[in-house]
């Protein structure tokens, strides 16, 4: 590890940044100073105006991916090395309002039953059951099940925890399945090659989220389904699906984690409801065509 990288990451720990932030500036940091093949405090503000040009007009990264590769490269800058540059404030990429893809519940079951892997089931189960992300789900502990009060603790992004309903099955469902590797710590504990005793013994961890997806990439390619689902998708059809059956919106933003109303009401608009509010007029007025 060079020593400004070494810098970077110690003045992302004394802000109290969660280790996949760090993971995800550092590496944005890494990837600028590969595309010039120089360390980056030898870089220009010229050289960074034209990387993010190059981000957007040549490789067209997605929103997410530029919003990161300008978090990083802006806080090593300013944080570290203490160069305020103009660029990295104006540099913002622009908004999507893009739809989230849901899944109606005999899908998610139809994709569920094609896992084929019990722990990467029994994991993306969870995930649907209680509406977590991805790395919530993964790196749950046994202490955060509370099946007295059929509760999950989850430890949720930026550091905010919060509490979520448990149904019955997927307690019975976490139970047995625990039952099988009887990890002391991990509720998912990642598989190897070698046997899951080999990775108990070895502490090998929670399952990663590499492997969550390709598991759930390839049930979904097993369906014949055309949607282009991902894990994160199982989120999004949670929440659609409790607001279908009349829960409360704020109780659903209070499950997701949500800090605004405003990000759970999206929802809203993927309901068999809203849906059929304008299908059933537009069948009657198109009938004759």
């Amino acid at each position: 590890m060079t020593p400004l990288r070494k810098r970077m990451i110690e003045d992302m720990q004394l802000r109290g940044f969660s280790a996949r932030t760090q993971e995800c500036y550092a590496a944005a940091v890494g990837q600028l100073a590969k595309h010039y093949h120089r360390s980056p405090d030898q870089l220009t503000e010229e050289d960074l105006r034209q990387y993010f040009l190059y981000l957007a007009n040549q490789k067209k990264v997605a929103r997410a991916t530029a919003t990161i590769a300008l978090c990083g490269i802006k806080f090593f800058y300013e944080q570290t090395l203490q160069q305020p540059w103009t660029t990295l404030r104006f540099v913002r990429p622009q908004r999507e309002k893009k739809l989230p893809v849901v899944l109606s519940r005999e899908e998610v079951r139809r994709i569920l039953v094609e896992v084929r892997i019990p722990v990467y089931r029994a994991c993306l189960t969870t995930i649907y059951a209680c509406g977590l992300r991805l790395l919530e789900g993964a790196q749950l502990e046994v202490p955060d099940v509370d099946g007295a009060r059929m509760m999950l603790h989850i430890h949720g992004k930026g550091k905010k925890d919060r509490y979520v309903p448990l149904p019955e099955s997927t307690l019975r469902m976490l139970r047995a399945y625990w039952r099988t590797h009887r990890s002391p710590l991990w509720l998912f504990p990642t598989p190897t090659r070698r046997g899951l005793e080999h990775s108990l013994a070895h502490n090998g961890g929670p399952v990663t989220d590499t492997s969550l997806q390709g598991a759930f990439r390839k049930a979904l390619q097993r369906t014949g389904m055309a949607k282009r689902a991902h894990v994160h998708t199982l989120r999004h059809s949670y929440a659609t699906h409790l607001l279908e059956v009349g829960v409360n919106l704020r109780i659903i933003q209070e499950n997701l984690g949500h800090s605004s109303a405003r990000t759970t009401q999206i929802y809203t608009h993927l309901t068999r409801e809203a849906r059929a509010a304008l299908t059933d007029p537009l069948n009657q007025l198109m009938q004759d065509l």
